[in-house]
């Protein structure tokens, strides 16, 4: 036994992570790792320099008591459930966009699950080349490279992969979140999620998807422009306490990777299921921007693709893609 290896200090803080509040003794921590007492020490005192909390108590051993709130491979993979997404972690401190990076990786031949983080973009954008406000040390934002067994046609089921899982991780951190036609995650609704899909294919084989999710997480009215105030918020604003961040994204990339393996076992239908259950579309009037100007009906359904149904006075109108606006509902007592 000796000095530790490289990437053994990640190995001491997932074995601490994995014991949650109990302690574990040295002892064990070296048989298991095949470390000297010493060296374990060593980098409980290196964990502690990075801002990890860890007691030590005598004839008890050390415990994780705090985690510094960072978004880096030592603080999120610990927390991993999963058998490929996040395996790989890419994580900056800035970065113009987790997408174009994640773009970029693909293209080099990053693998299927490899996963993009940074504190903070730069020129993080939405849909339809839209800004995505994004200050630094309060959000998550996060693309994963996926190379799905699925004909290029079947590449949009992916978003709504993508959104039942970013709104199951909102819903089990303690808010009601809504999904609204194809990739938003509302709160009341305010906007505290963003989904932004990309691919490269050709006729009949997908070489690579990017799923990038935006989730607003501890950022406070103040740190908003002044134009989104009245229409975003955050998980912490709602539920009144600031979420651990990497916390959440190990828990997103579970509800990430739980969804797209039932979607690759049993297709699109569990999906639809489950999209429409957390759906905040379906059954309101919404208003569209078409070739033929503007057109408002009630969003009925989604079909067998993914696509919004809204019944108009025209008949049903297939929307496949552009902007799909929720009217505002009127209090009848005027209010």
């Amino acid at each position: 036994m000796g000095e530790l290896p490289p990437g053994s200090e990640e190995l001491v803080l997932a074995f601490l992570a994995e014991a949650a509040d109990d302690f574990v003794s040295g002892e064990a921590i070296s048989g298991k790792l095949g470390l000297s007492r010493a060296a374990v020490w060593k980098h409980v005192e290196a964990l502690r320099r990075q801002g990890y909390g860890i007691e030590a108590v005598p004839a008890r051993g050390y415990r994780l008591a705090s985690i510094p709130d960072r978004l880096g491979a030592l603080e999120i993979g610990p927390l991993l459930n999963t058998h490929d997404l996040g395996q790989v972690l890419h994580c900056a401190e800035e970065l113009p966009s987790t997408n174009d990076r994640a773009r970029e990786l693909a293209e080099e031949g990053a693998l299927h699950g490899e996963v993009v983080v940074a504190e903070s973009q730069t020129a993080g954008r939405g849909r339809r080349g839209r800004a995505w406000s994004s200050p630094p040390g309060k959000n998550l934002h996060l693309s994963a490279i996926l190379r799905p067994d699925l004909p290029p046609q079947r590449a949009p089921e992916l978003t709504l992969v993508a959104s039942v899982a970013a709104c199951e991780a909102c819903r089990k951190a303690g808010v009601e979140a809504g999904i609204k036609w194809p990739n938003d995650l509302l709160v009341r609704g305010r906007k505290v999620a963003g989904i932004l899909t990309e691919l490269s294919a050709e006729l009949d084989q997908i070489h690579w998807v990017v799923v990038g999710i935006g989730v607003n997480l501890n950022a406070g009215p103040d740190d908003l422009p002044p134009e989104l105030r009245d229409v975003a918020t955050s998980i912490a604003v709602e539920r009144g306490q600031p979420v651990p961040r990497a916390l959440f994204a190990a828990a997103l990339l579970a509800e990430m990777e739980h969804w797209l393996d039932r979607h690759a076992a049993e297709g699109f239908e569990p999906i639809r299921e489950a999209w429409r259950e957390r759906s905040v579309t379906l059954g309101r009037e919404v208003r569209m921007d078409g070739e033929a100007g503007e057109t408002t009906g009630i969003a009925e359904d989604i079909d067998a693709s993914g696509a919004l149904l809204v019944r108009t006075r025209a008949g049903i109108v297939r929307v496949v893609s552009g902007d799909v606006r929720l009217v505002a509902r009127v209090d009848p007592a005027g209010g």
